[in-house]
């Protein structure tokens, strides 16, 4: 290896070199694909600090305890789930074969698919870059990223740490604007992962049909967090509160909405308050900015269209400078304010009501399938019934997100929130070929199943396999 830096060139030339390179090495050995995985993991912890500077230079405000948190940890606990798991994904899969063929032998050999196209979002522009990326790499791929444009200074740290361990041929970063994500997206890769909204989803699926391009899609949704009769209301509000506060709400798999007994509704709200107060309160620096003025005014919208239709807002006492915005609880929601219809992915947590826990289920089966799904409490019979009448792409149980970061597990969505996985052996299995291999013994007397038919062999075995009325009985 050559180590250069991976630029932000042309995708269709950086695509045709990394191709070339592919078909030099198409089946990249273990001890390949573990050299490239500790390379990143290497790469990354040395360069950890600049990143999180980086990332908080385009939030204008984030932690970097928490860029540290969410952003770098889980990218190395993810390497080192794939290093752990590496040498037993990539051995053949033994199958069995028909009767008809006993004797023989048939495996799944799990080939590499070559150059695989990433799509970064700009809310965690370092994990879900180098989650992507390194399952591709375990899976023995090449790999093009397009970073967001609203992450430029992330975008520059993360073509600077790569620099460090891969030649342009393997790894490379793309930048640019929307128009340069459409270029990116049309490319014939053999494999897409992109992260983003379900709209802009639409139109990348749109452009992969051109190329019959297999796709990962995570789009996010409107996630809900149940609160049940039966939890410890005060620690359900502050787990709730914490993921409405980590990244300031901006995040895929945040709770979306809370839905709360309606008897508990107003204690609830304030106990929410309470917690977020307590994590942020309004002298805190390590509160993290909403991205930009267009998502700020987006949020902010939202809010004045709930207090249009008559909703109490309840504003923390959060930091609430420059682009801050305090988390904001919605009481006396309806189904006509945009905060019912849309993904929030901000600070404000609107807070519906239910009578019954079936009447919860009613709800959240009424809207569109959530990324995630959250469950606050200690009945048995509420989580199984809620596990098995639901469908989201992941759920965590008595708290919220932490399903993600637990790299065994797979991590994707289902209906509009997304498709495919990228964590654990599925993504693994996602981003590799799994190629059907029947291995056909040199005395195995395939000639009797060759014409003409009507021989014993194929009569019997129609008998035994259909049964009684052989089309072959003369």
């Amino acid at each position: 290896m050559s180590a250069q830096a991976p630029t932000s060139g042309d995708p269709a030339a950086l695509l045709a070199g990394q191709r070339n390179a592919y078909a030099s090495l198409p089946y990249a050995s273990i001890e390949h694909r573990r050299a490239a995985l500790k390379r990143l993991r290497a790469a990354l912890r040395s360069h950890a600090q600049d990143i999180a500077q980086a990332v908080c230079r385009d939030f204008s405000a984030r932690a970097t305890a928490e860029t540290m948190t969410v952003d770098i940890l889980p990218s190395v606990l993810h390497i080192n789930h794939l290093l752990g798991g590496l040498k037993r994904w990539m051995k053949p899969s033994r199958r069995q074969t028909e009767r008809v063929f006993f004797g023989n032998r048939a495996y799944v050999m799990y080939q590499p698919k070559g150059v695989v196209g990433i799509v970064v979002p700009w809310n965690f522009p370092v994990y879900l870059a180098l989650g992507p990326l390194a399952t591709a790499l375990a899976a023995g791929n090449r790999c093009l990223i397009k970073t967001s444009e609203y992450a430029p200074h992330t975008s520059a740290a993360l073509r600077a740490m790569l620099a460090q361990c891969f030649d342009e041929n393997e790894v490379a970063i793309v930048e640019g604007d929307a128009e340069v994500a459409q270029r990116f997206t049309a490319l014939p890769f053999d494999h897409l992962v992109f992260t983003g909204s379900p709209e802009v989803g639409r139109h990348v699926m749109r452009a992969a049909a051109a190329n019959l391009m297999p796709v990962t899609l995570e789009l996010g949704g409107k996630s809900p967090a149940i609160v049940s009769r039966s939890v410890n209301l005060e620690e359900a509000a502050t787990r709730i509160a914490h993921g409405k506060t980590v990244n300031a709400g901006q995040i895929c798999v945040a709770p979306d909405y809370a839905l709360v007994p309606e008897e508990h509704a107003e204690a609830f709200a304030h106990a929410v308050a309470a917690a977020c107060e307590r994590f942020f309160p309004a002298t805190s620096e390590d509160y993290t900015a909403i991205i930009n003025d267009r998502a700020w005014q987006r949020l902010n919208g939202l809010i004045a269209d709930a207090r249009a239709h008559g909703a109490r807002v309840i504003t923390c006492a959060m930091p609430k400078d420059g682009r801050h915005l305090p988390v904001h609880i919605v009481l006396g929601m309806t189904s006509a304010m945009r905060l019912a219809n849309e993904e929030i992915f901000g600070p404000i947590l609107p807070v519906w009501t239910y009578a019954s826990f079936d009447a919860a289920i009613d709800h959240v089966n009424a809207g569109t399938r959530p990324l995630a799904l959250y469950y606050f409490g200690h009945a048995k019979h509420e989580s199984d019934g809620l596990l098995r009448r639901t469908h989201a792409g992941g759920v965590t149980l008595n708290d919220w997100g932490w399903h993600v970061v637990n790299h065994d597990l797979p991590f994707g969505g289902i209906g509009t929130s997304g498709m495919g996985n990228y964590h654990g052996e599925e993504g693994f299995r996602e981003l590799s070929h799994g190629k059907a291999v029947f291995v056909e013994r040199s005395w195995f007397p395939i000639k009797l199943l060759h014409p003409p038919y009507g021989g014993f062999v194929q009569r019997l075995s129609q008998r035994l396999f259909i049964g009684n009325g052989n089309p072959l009985r003369r």
